[in-house]
């Protein structure tokens, strides 16, 4: 299992406006998209599977963010979004990838988990 501490974010839709316009959910996403070429992150074509680990809002109590640490994550952003994003970074062209499993879970930390199947 590799794990990268990378904060997730999903892939924003965009217009034309946004190739001048800064808006900060195209920075962040470009940002990310950056980050992950950066530290080398692959994926093979088929048979992954990938956690994506959200941080728990700093507002919770430590009750609260005890109890949902590792459980899963079932509200906005959508996982498809997520995946978007990463295979966007990942690859020029991500129509070559045929299958694929994702998670999303909460975490003390935002992190992605990639898992290789054999």
């Amino acid at each position: 299992m590799q794990v990268f501490d990378i904060c997730p974010v999903p892939k924003p839709r965009q217009t034309q406006r946004d190739r001048w316009a800064k808006r900060p959910a195209v920075l962040r996403y470009r940002a990310f998209c950056d980050e992950v070429r950066f530290r080398g992150v692959t994926l093979p074509e088929s048979g992954w599977h990938v956690t994506f680990v959200l941080p728990m809002p700093d507002s919770w109590s430590k009750k609260k963010r005890a109890a949902m640490n590792g459980m899963p994550h079932q509200q906005k952003p959508d996982k498809d979004n997520l995946e978007k994003a990463l295979l966007d970074a990942i690859f020029d062209d991500d129509a070559r990838i045929w299958d694929g499993r994702v998670t999303k879970i909460w975490g003390e930390r935002g992190s992605i988990q990639i898992t290789e199947n054999a």
